[in-house]
């Protein structure tokens, strides 16, 4: 494992949130390509090749990193920032979507952290991105966004983009909870994985819920978003026959009696 850089940071905003990294002269950090907010002068950004851990680790090496970082869904290269000047410096990024940016040590959390796959933002020059597959791998398909994790490694910080209102819970040795795959973050490698059939398939069907949950089993530390970026998609494919017509009564009967009048409906 590469030297991870030691960094300090701030973030700010509520729902909307963004990560102020301070780096010392010669310090780095590394984040998913246009994740950039703003940077002061004398930081200077690399497009790197690969997950970012290493460096003049050969070109097999980084294509393996790259290789995993593009299952995950992930673009091939990162960016790195360092900062060139002689005095402290500051580099900003903001999440994609609205939600929570969680802060995890790697080392409090056991040196390794399982991560929802795109949920990496950034984290300090050494950390590695790589991936987990479910053990299962006909349940890990069908359970969507269980599939394929992303594997945090490293001994510093990294920050983590979660959708809605964050939720951390601690599991007991034994304890088990089961949560809708794109409702799941991340959890410390102690804790048990699994994807589980909810084994009716009228609830499937009809309830909504969809087919598969996550299983975890304690003990470790868990952490949990209200309002996966998934699930807001669908809803907004959904209504979006209904609001393309631009403005009456959307979403109701109301709606296309509007658009009649109106001369719209043609």
């Amino acid at each position: 494992m590469s030297e991870m850089h030691e960094i300090d940071y701030q973030i700010y905003g509520d729902d909307m949130q963004f990560v102020e990294i301070e780096l010392d002269p010669g310090e780095a950090t590394v984040a998913e390509a246009g994740g950039m907010m703003y940077m002061e002068d004398g930081i200077e950004m690399e497009t790197i090749f690969g997950d970012g851990s290493q460096e003049n680790k050969g070109f097999l090496g980084s294509l393996i990193g790259a290789g995993k970082r593009l299952l995950t869904g992930e673009s091939l290269f990162m960016t790195v920032f360092y900062n060139q000047a002689n005095v402290k410096r500051r580099v900003a990024f903001a999440a994609p979507f609205p939600g929570k940016i969680l802060p995890i040590h790697l080392a409090e959390a056991g040196g390794e952290l399982i991560a929802q796959k795109d949920s990496f933002l950034c984290g300090a020059k050494g950390v590695s991105v790589g991936i987990a597959f479910q053990k299962k791998l006909g349940s890990g398909f069908f359970g969507g966004e269980g599939f394929i994790l992303q594997r945090l490694e490293g001994n510093g910080w990294v920050f983590v983009n979660a959708s809605g209102t964050l939720h951390e819970k601690h599991l007991e040795p034994g304890e088990i909870i089961r949560v809708d795959t794109g409702c799941m973050v991340a959890f410390q490698p102690s804790v048990n994985y699994d994807i589980e059939y909810v084994g009716k398939i009228k609830s499937a069907i009809f309830g909504g819920e969809g087919m598969f949950f996550a299983t975890l089993r304690g003990p470790g530390h868990i952490w949990m978003q209200s309002l996966p970026l998934s699930r807001l998609a669908g809803r907004i494919v959904a209504a979006a026959p209904q609001v393309s017509g631009g403005g009456k009564g959307e979403g109701s009967i109301l709606g296309a009696v509007g658009n009649l009048l109106d001369g719209d409906n043609r």
